[in-house]
């Protein structure tokens, strides 16, 4: 049985479908559910908003990629507009434009998931079948130190020469041509995306995909969802065709992101005891600059090949950071810091020399930290409100001090950060001019990829959405399988996390049919 992927821009009346189980969004969560569920014989519908792209449509165009493969165009921002926020939106999701590092979940998350948020049978042992399964499907392996690129090199460099560690990372890529333009989508289908993976799998088994579908609410009563009703989109605009799309299934399955989610739910008055869209952790990420006279080459080879754990426990009071390097093709180098005219032009003229360093903050594991909150305007657009906390200032001064060092360590002749007022060193001796600098909301250039919780896991209905199932607590047939179930973030890419929280979700999704 072949299934389908077609477009609700191309409905011209009021249409209808029926299905054992429909799925609300097409990333990391519902397409390995997805994959798992048809392969069981069950007829899945899965909705997205995005479009269907393929290999042919990625031509490392990142202004095309932007607009048409990002959430709102990658404008995304919090609230306050301090915190860019890069998410997918098209079929596969964020896996079409991330840039491939896969981690297991640490065994501490998970001991700190069990210890403080009550999860039940989600630990190490127990999940370890499942990370097997999804790294077998998607060639997760680790990629060679000696492929990684100059700005990865910079992070391993220096951070060897400091004593932190540093390890090459793995990448769900099969047959990789070290381009670099990962965030643009994979033009030869190297990078295991859903699209190329687990989707495709599902399509060949039956799974009927409905892309350009903007989906608006539940309609429920007491413990049963009985319906999803979405809208066709243009998917030129994301402007509304009007044309009603709704899918009648036995069990349903929100999956559309630690965003739009949360949203979702909010839209359709579900509010699962208050605590939807609460407890969201974005992995807040700053980053420092070093020029060096090699040429460096940011925007070539694989995005993130190098990573550091080093700071990830700095004791019970502070919050734990982890170093990864980002890719610097023209267009995002040109947005991640404050400088104009000639400053800017200098910069962007010297970019085959220079080299960033990112720290992602681990937040939610401290008892004070309760991240940011998902809600909804009176206009119903969707906003993340996060608030930047004294613990996450101490977080980016500290870690600001020690991408420095690393630059230093690295050979860097010139060492800047990315406030809005650049700090800018030219030796390890000036690392002092780092102890005045301001931290907070738009002191200095932050951004994430990476968005979990808002509809947490956890033992008891009164302080979690879902159970250790996935399964809401007030309802009989409605799961969440994505990563906003995660209680808190990780301290680590939490791509791999959400492949094998779906791919256990199969079997209590499909008991519930």
């Amino acid at each position: 049985m072949t299934g389908s992927i077609v477009s609700a821009a191309t409905f011209t009346s009021p249409t209808e479908l029926d299905c054992d189980v429909c799925i609300v969004g097409s990333g990391a969560g519902g397409s390995v559910l997805a994959a798992g569920l048809v392969e069981q014989g069950l007829d899945v519908v899965m909705l997205e908003a995005g479009s269907h792209y393929t290999r042919k449509d990625f031509k490392g165009n990142q202004p095309w990629a932007f607009d048409n493969m990002y959430q709102e165009r990658g404008a995304r921002a919090t609230e306050d507009l301090a915190i860019t926020v890069l998410q997918g939106r098209s079929v596969g999701g964020s896996t079409t434009i991330n840039w491939s590092t896969c981690y297991r979940t640490p065994d501490r998350i998970f001991a700190h998931w069990a210890d403080v948020h009550g999860v039940k049978d989600v630990s190490p042992s127990m999940m370890a079948p499942h990370f097997d399964a999804v790294e077998r499907r998607l060639n997760i392996k680790e990629w060679p130190v000696d492929r990684a690129n100059g700005n990865n090199r910079v992070l391993l460099r220096g951070g060897e020469k400091l004593g932190w560690h540093p390890h090459a990372l793995k990448r769900n890529v099969r047959g990789c041509m070290n381009s670099g333009y990962c965030g643009e989508g994979c033009p030869v289908d190297a990078k295991q995306g859903m699209a190329v993976s687990y989707l495709d799998d599902a399509v060949r088994g039956g799974l009927r995909i409905v892309c350009n579908c903007e989906v608006e609410r539940f309609e429920w009563s007491e413990r049963k969802a009985q319906a999803v009703h979405g809208v066709a989109v243009d998917p030129d605009s994301d402007h509304s065709l009007g044309i009603p799309v709704t899918v009648r299934a036995k069990v349903f399955v929100n999956s559309g992101g630690a965003i739009n989610g949360p949203a979702l739910f909010l839209r359709s008055g579900i509010e699962g005891n208050g605590l939807i869209g609460k407890r969201t952790f974005v992995h807040p990420v700053s980053g420092v600059s070093g020029l060096y006279d090699e040429h460096i080459g940011p925007w070539a080879g694989a995005p993130q090949s190098i990573g550091c754990h080093h700071f990830n426990d700095r004791g019970p009071e502070k919050m734990g950071f982890f170093l990864e390097a980002a890719p610097l093709q023209p267009m995002l180098a040109s947005t991640v810091g404050f400088l104009f005219g000639g400053a800017h032009s200098e910069f962007m003229r010297k970019l085959g020399n220079v080299g960033v360093t990112i720290a992602l903050g681990i937040d939610g594991i401290l008892p004070q930290d309760v991240g940011g909150t998902v809600l909804l305007k009176s206009d119903g657009r969707v906003w993340l409100r996060y608030p930047i906390e004294a613990h996450l200032t101490e977080c980016l001064a500290a870690a600001h001090k020690e991408m420095a060092r690393c630059h230093f360590a690295a050979g860097a002749k010139q060492v800047a950060t990315l406030h809005a007022e650049a700090i800018v060193m030219n030796s390890e001796a000036e690392l002092s001019k780092l102890d005045s600098a301001p931290y907070g909301a738009h002191e200095q250039s932050l951004f994430t990829a990476h968005v979990m919780g808002g509809c947490a896991m956890g033992g008891e209905a009164g302080t979690s959405v879902v159970n250790s199932d996935l399964q809401m607590w007030d309802f009989d047939n409605l799961f969440v399988v994505d990563g906003s179930v995660l209680p808190t973030s990780l301290g680590v890419n939490p791509s791999e996390t959400i492949y094998a929280l779906a791919h256990r979700a199969r079997e209590r999704v499909a008991a519930a049919v």
